[in-house]
């Protein structure tokens, strides 16, 4: 069997996969705050651990992996999208506002994720589905002595769980200076942390032994990997941006809360995005969402390939000249793979995977292979990381033209040009060609043309 190995972030070291049980080997993954379209910086670790979930399954069989990514679906966000909604003349109570902003929004997000062929995962648990596992949660910290009751409160003692920071690295007392952390007069300490928060009338909220109110964040995800994947799971993963506070309070809440346990064996953690060179952020005008990718004519493969273009747990630049590497690369692809039976996936890509989710390391291995022909083995081994598979091809779709002689014809104008230094034949040519709805990939190592979208076959006809 492939053995597979993880940078662990608790451990900060790079470490065999060992399954608590190799038939049932379980993955929890942060998912989304529903209140609006997912960003480009949101899709990474969806494509990352959408990837670790496909060798997961070729390595130990897909009836025998768990993957569950929740939906926080109870959030200040959400109620103010509501609330805003209400006060504009939009029907219904405002929990029913509620519930369809986050509908939508689920359905957004699926059908974005989908686009970039990401599998569902095996639950999509939502908050609201388990208020009674976060209560009870909640009320067994209280009867443990980690957390109190104060004005419809509930909050963690942070400082009565000894390992609290091993996973940033960092102290309590460095964390209060550094951190932004929420002040409030009934906290017994700075750092103690929200389990439980009351409601106003024109928020959500269930009845609690506290009185009416909402959980905290943190909590959410504790109750529900607890009550899907049990009190020791395997893989622990979400963006390097929830480290601290989330991920550092998941573990101090559901190790106190259930200390029999051992909670997630391996943390994974992808790194941040960027957009050429710089952070995405809206007042740079660089901040874009899945669809507004998609709506640009930019497919769902090609994000998504760009994305594994860079190791997970490196910072990663989003440029248009790689989309418009990757878009080249999987035409070419797909064109040499539309009539190839599938083999077994290449070792060497399998052991690239394996190898700490090496996706660049693995895309390398394809390369390779294309360049020695072997079609069938690009086109399993790419199954491996979400690509070339049979629903996301339609852009890809070309008529199906001989232009072999346009492709001698500017090659042959490229190289008189490059001996007399003129080329205005050649960028005629180009043009031309270009206006026709033809690609023109020009390199060292040749001339390559390919049918675009706009393929137009009577202006083609024209230059002949």
């Amino acid at each position: 069997m492939v053995t597979i190995r993880l940078t662990n972030s608790k451990t900060r070291k790079k470490e065999d996969f060992v399954p608590i049980d190799p038939e049932n080997v379980r993955m929890y993954v942060c998912g989304p705050t529903v209140y609006d379209r997912a960003h480009l910086g949101n899709a990474r670790p969806v494509v990352v651990f959408d990837t670790l979930f496909r060798l997961l399954r070729h390595v130990y069989g897909p009836g025998q992996v768990t993957y569950v990514r929740n939906f926080t679906d109870v959030d200040d966000k959400i109620n103010a999208e509501a609330l805003r909604r209400q006060k504009a003349g939009s029907p219904g109570t405002l929990e029913e506002l509620i519930h369809q902003r986050t509908e939508e929004t689920i359905a957004w997000y699926h059908a974005d994720m989908d686009a970039l062929g990401a599998l569902r995962p095996s639950m999509e648990p939502r908050a609201t589905e388990f208020i009674g596992q976060m209560i009870a949660m909640t009320e067994g910290l209280i009867a443990s002595g980690h957390a109190y009751a104060v004005e419809g409160h509930v909050l963690f003692r942070v400082r009565s769980y000894k390992d609290y920071g091993k996973l940033s690295g960092r102290s309590v007392d460095d964390m209060i200076a550094g951190a932004r952390v929420e002040v409030a007069p009934f906290k017994e300490d700075p750092m103690d942390f929200v389990l439980w928060k009351p409601s106003s009338g024109q928020e959500p909220g269930w009845p609690s032994p506290w009185g009416k109110g909402r959980p905290g964040w943190h909590i959410e995800c504790s109750a529900m990997a607890h009550e899907l994947l049990g009190e020791s799971f395997d893989i622990h993963g979400g963006g390097l941006d929830l480290l601290f506070p989330h991920l550092e309070n998941e573990i101090a809440q559901s190790a106190c809360a259930h200390p029999q346990g051992d909670f997630a064996h391996y943390w994974l953690h992808n790194e941040m995005l960027q957009v050429e060179g710089k952070k995405m952020s809206k007042s740079l005008g660089n901040f874009f969402t899945v669809r507004d990718l998609l709506d640009q004519g930019i497919p769902g493969e090609v994000i998504r390939f760009v994305l594994l273009m860079t190791h997970y747990r490196s910072p990663m630049d989003w440029t248009a000249e790689k989309a418009r590497q990757a878009e080249a690369t999987l035409r070419k692809w797909r064109t040499a793979t539309a009539s190839v039976v599938a083999s077994a996936p290449l070792a060497e890509v399998v052991e690239a995977l394996a190898d700490d989710l090496n996706t660049a390391g693995a895309l390398a291995a394809l390369h390779a292979a294309a360049g020695e022909g072997d079609w069938a083995g690009v086109k399993a081994s790419a199954a491996l990381l979400g690509l070339l598979a049979d629903g996301l091809g339609g852009w890809a779709t070309a008529p199906q033209v001989d232009l072999s002689m346009q492709t001698e014809q500017l090659a042959s104008l490229r190289a008189a040009a490059m001996a007399s230094k003129d080329f205005s034949a050649v960028d005629a040519l180009k043009a031309a060609l270009v206006a026709a709805g033809v690609e023109v990939r020009m390199s060292k190592a040749g001339v390559e043309l390919v049918p675009g979208p706009d393929f137009d076959p009577a202006k083609l006809e024209a230059l002949q």
